[in-house]
């Protein structure tokens, strides 16, 4: 069965949750979005961080942290943006890091949105 986790970010206008969680794992998609719900489409290096402060936020209204998640999936519109985003995402995760894809998108949802992630996260206590 899943539940949907109070990530503290606006509900969304769209069909879908910020994290849910099911059979042990965090399922959750974040891309720019401030906590008053806006899109913020500046500069990628800050589009990134908030997106991966939203993956933080997330994992921790489940009981976790960014320690124990499993895999990313980032989606990118700019091929340019990957070593910006790699010195971002290294702010946020260390050595072991976790399975990444990265995907090059022709555009994303919001107009000037630069990146989304999906990640899946271990929750700490779930049988392996």
């Amino acid at each position: 069965m899943r539940k949907v986790i109070d990530t503290g970010l606006p509900t969304p206008a769209q069909p879908f949750s910020w994290a849910v969680s099911a059979a042990g794992l965090l399922f959750t998609a974040h891309g720019p979005v401030r906590p008053d719900g806006t899109v913020y489409t500046g500069d990628i290096a800050q589009q990134a961080r908030l997106t991966f402060e939203n993956l933080r936020r997330a994992a921790e209204a489940a009981g976790a942290d960014l320690s124990c998640v499993a895999q990313v999936l980032v989606t990118l519109v700019e091929v340019e943006d990957v070593p910006i985003v790699d010195a971002v995402y290294r702010e946020f995760f260390t050595a072991p890091y976790p399975n990444r894809s990265t995907v090059i998108a022709k555009a994303l949802v919001v107009p000037g949105m630069r990146i989304e992630i999906v990640a899946y996260v271990a929750l700490p206590g779930a049988v392996a």
